[in-house]
């Protein structure tokens, strides 16, 4: 993952309904779906959605499989692990050991 990548995703991201779509795929991985099911559960109208996801699909944050007429879609996980990987990989290099004290209330790697 590079900054330009990373940046892309977070442009992606950067609305309430994709923010929500990409939650929701997430929350049925690894089956996914159809654009029919997003839009009743999230109460889209279907046209509006159909926007979104071909922004988050053009990120490369979803994907899309064509089954019959219908398109599933599912969250690319790979990819959201690559960007978490890349927020963290440097994760307390200023200061190693405040990662470690066990003593300390909270450290910068806790959600990590």
């Amino acid at each position: 993952m590079d900054k330009l990548h990373a940046t892309k995703i977070f442009e992606s991201l950067a609305s309430g309904i994709r923010l929500d779509v990409f939650r929701l795929l997430v929350k049925h991985a690894p089956t996914g779906l159809v654009a029919g099911e997003i839009a009743t559960l999230l109460d889209l109208p279907p046209n509006n959605l159909s926007f979104h996801l071909k922004a988050m699909t053009h990120a490369g944050l979803i994907n899309a499989i064509q089954e019959g007429r219908y398109q599933r879609y599912r969250a690319h996980l790979t990819l959201m692990q690559s960007l978490i990987d890349y927020l963290t990989a440097e994760c307390c290099t200023a200061d190693p050991e405040s990662c470690f004290e066990p003593n300390k209330a909270s450290s910068c790697c806790d959600a990590v």
